[in-house]
């Protein structure tokens, strides 16, 4: 890995250059558009530049990995060398003007992310990094989670883009909300799903939950509070792949509480 370790910081050169431009085209008011076709049409002019410009600068820096063309639907490729990212998770929020939204790059090798980076251009400009068996930094500095009772804790959730079409998911997420919130101090969604699940490695949140496949937006986050050392699994226990069907991160000593949460949910 000592060649992904070294591309690392050119990766987050590229993904801060991008959010800078991303801040600086950022709707001052919310977004006028009343209409979705319109919500849509308004992000495709701000995304697609920069989601363009974003992709060029990663193939420029690993000639050899592919593109996975729409990180929202991705279906992660289980071999090669590949690249997964997107530069505005947390498109609602950036339409609307408000703070929470992130860049993300992520490297998938052999169907595995390798290198990750999230960064909140409007949230104090932090940039969490990880490298596969390297840990992971928050700003430079290694990032920890912090260990404290269930009860104390911040739990973040979320949903995948298309929650909506999957009355499975839609049902377990329902289920969850009330089943956790019983036993923490706060729920909280706090928006971009790959910052929220790297909170949890750094110590902002205890834990996050989701119910639905969502690999797209699982990948960086979930290599980054791996690698800061926090448990990654599903909502069952498992080791969690791309291909699983819901996603808990969580601090080590709150991770089996936070099972036993959702132990109910089905």
């Amino acid at each position: 890995m000592n060649e992904i370790q070294q591309l690392l910081p050119e990766v987050v050169d590229a993904v801060r250059a991008v959010g800078a431009r991303l801040a600086a085209t950022r709707p001052a008011e919310p977004s006028p558009a009343r209409t979705l076709p319109e919500a849509m049409a308004r992000f495709a002019a701000l995304d697609g530049p920069a989601g363009d410009e974003l992709r060029l600068r990663l193939g420029r820096l690993r000639p050899g990995a592919g593109q996975v063309g729409d990180e929202l639907e991705a279906t992660v490729p289980a071999e090669g060398e590949w690249w997964i990212c997107d530069p505005t998770d947390g498109a609602v929020q950036y339409l609307l003007g408000l703070p929470h939204w992130a860049v993300t790059a992520t490297l998938v090798r052999d169907g595995r992310a390798v290198l990750a980076v999230v960064h909140a251009p409007q949230l104090g400009g932090s940039t969490y990094a990880a490298v596969l068996g390297g840990g992971a930094v928050l700003d430079g500095r290694r990032a920890a989670p912090a260990d404290r009772e269930l009860a104390v804790a911040v739990a973040g959730f979320g949903h995948p883009p298309l929650a909506a079409q999957d009355p499975v998911a839609l049902r377990r997420a329902g289920a969850a909300l009330p089943a956790v919130l019983a036993r923490v101090l706060a729920v909280r969604n706090l928006g971009p799903t790959a910052l929220q699940v790297a909170q949890v490695g750094s110590g902002h949140l205890g834990l996050f939950w989701e119910y639905g496949p969502d690999a797209g937006n699982l990948l960086p986050g979930a290599l980054i509070a791996a690698e800061a050392g926090a448990v990654v699994t599903d909502a069952l226990g498992a080791p969690w792949t791309p291909a699983a069907d819901s996603f808990l991160a969580a601090a080590p000593g709150l991770h089996g509480d936070a099972l036993k949460a959702l132990a109910g949910v089905g």
